[in-house]
C-alpha cells in the first residue's frame, strides 16, 4: 500500500492542474481554482469539504488518472479511501491557495491555461478518432508504404569497439592499427573481440552483432558495413559517438518484411494518426496564426 500512496502524491501536481483547469469561470471572467458549488453540475458527493462537494464523476476521473484508465471497481476499499483522502487534501490545499491569492499568480494562471488547452485538445482528438476504423485497402496501402521504407538487405557482422584508435598498446603502436594487423595475420576476430572490445553487450559473444538492417545502426557504422564484402574487415577503425569500431562482415541476405497480419494493429495506429494529422493541418490552414517568437 505504501507504493500506491506514494504514487498518489507524485502525480498530484499534474492531476490537480488538469482538474482545476476545467473549472468554471466566475462572474468576472477569471478562472476560480475552487469553483463554487452552484457552478458545478448537481452530483451526489463522495465527500464535502468546508461546504464544497467532491462529486462521483470527479472521483472516478481522478482514479482513472492514477491507474491509467482503470475504474474505481478495480480498487480495494482501502485504496478507494486513500484516493478520497488525497482528493480531500487537494481540495483543502486549493482552497488555501485561493486564500493566499495564488489564483492570481501569473505562473499559476499560465500553468492552468496550458493544462486546460491540453485537456481540450486531447478531447478534440479523442472525438475525431472515436469510431474510426481504417479500411483493409487503407491498411494494405500503408503496409506497402512502410515496407518500401525498410532496408532491402540485412547484414551479419561482428565488431571490436575501442575507446580510442590511437591508444598505445603493448607494442607502443596505436591500438586500432595493432588489432587490424593481428586480424590480417590470421588472428580470430572473436578472440580479439573478447580481449579488446569495450562493448559489454557483444564482447562475450566475440563481437557478434547478429543480423540487422542498416537503419538500426548509426550512419558511419552502417555505411562502413555496406562498403564491405563478405569476409572483409574495415581497413581502418570507424568512428561513431560510441568509440572506434573494427568491423568484420560475416554475411548478407535479402531482408524479409514482417507479415501483414503481424503488424496490422501498428498499421491501424499509423493510419489513424495520419488521418488526425491531416485534420489538424486543415485546421491550421483555416486559422489565422501569427508567431511572435
Amino acid at each position: 500500500m505504501t507504493q500506491f500512496r506514494m504514487t498518489l502524491w507524485v502525480r498530484r501536481t499534474a492531476v490537480v492542474a488538469a482538474v482545476l483547469a476545467l473549472a468554471a469561470c466566475n462572474k468576472n471572467g477569471t478562472q476560480s481554482m475552487v469553483p463554487k458549488v452552484e457552478d458545478k453540475p448537481v452530483q451526489t458527493p463522495v465527500a464535502i469539504v468546508n461546504g464544497e462537494n467532491i462529486t462521483r464523476p470527479e472521483f472516478d476521473f481522478f482514479v482513472k488518472q492514477l491507474t491509467q484508465g482503470k475504474g474505481p471497481v478495480e480498487l480495494t476499499p482501502e485504496q478507494k479511501d486513500q484516493v478520497l483522502d488525497e482528493m480531500i487534501s487537494m481540495q483543502l490545499l486549493a482552497a488555501q491557495a485561493v486564500k493566499d491569492g495564488l489564483d492570481s499568480d501569473p505562473d499559476v494562471l499560465a500553468r492552468l491555461h496550458v493544462a486546460r488547452v491540453r485537456l481540450l485538445a486531447d478531447a478534440a482528438e479523442t472525438k475525431f478518432l472515436k469510431g474510426k476504423e481504417p479500411t483493409d485497402a487503407e491498411l494494405h496501402a500503408e503496409y506497402d508504404e512502410q515496407v518500401g521504407k525498410l532496408d532491402k538487405v540485412e547484414y551479419h557482422a561482428r565488431h571490436i569497439l575501442i575507446a580510442d584508435k590511437d591508444d598505445k598498446g603493448a607494442s607502443n603502436k596505436p591500438l586500432g592499427e595493432q588489432i587490424i594487423k593481428k586480424l590480417k595475420a590470421g588472428a580470430k576476430f572473436d578472440d580479439l573481440a573478447k580481449q579488446y572490445s569495450i562493448d559489454t553487450g557483444t564482447k562475450a559473444k566475440g563481437g557478434d552483432l547478429g543480423w540487422f538492417g542498416a537503419g538500426r545502426m548509426v550512419k558511419p557504422f552502417s555505411d562502413a558495413v555496406a562498403g564491405l564484402k563478405k569476409g572483409e574487415i574495415t581497413p581502418e577503425p570507424v568512428e561513431t559517438q560510441f568509440g572506434w569500431h573494427i568491423i568484420e562482415l560475416e554475411d548478407t541476405r535479402d531482408a524479409t518484411p514482417p507479415p501483414f497480419d503481424n503488424v496490422k494493429e501498428q498499421l491501424k495506429k499509423i493510419v489513424l494518426q495520419k488521418q488526425f494529422q491531416a485534420y489538424l493541418d486543415g485546421l491550421k490552414k483555416q486559422a489565422t496564426i501569427e508567431k511572435k517568437l
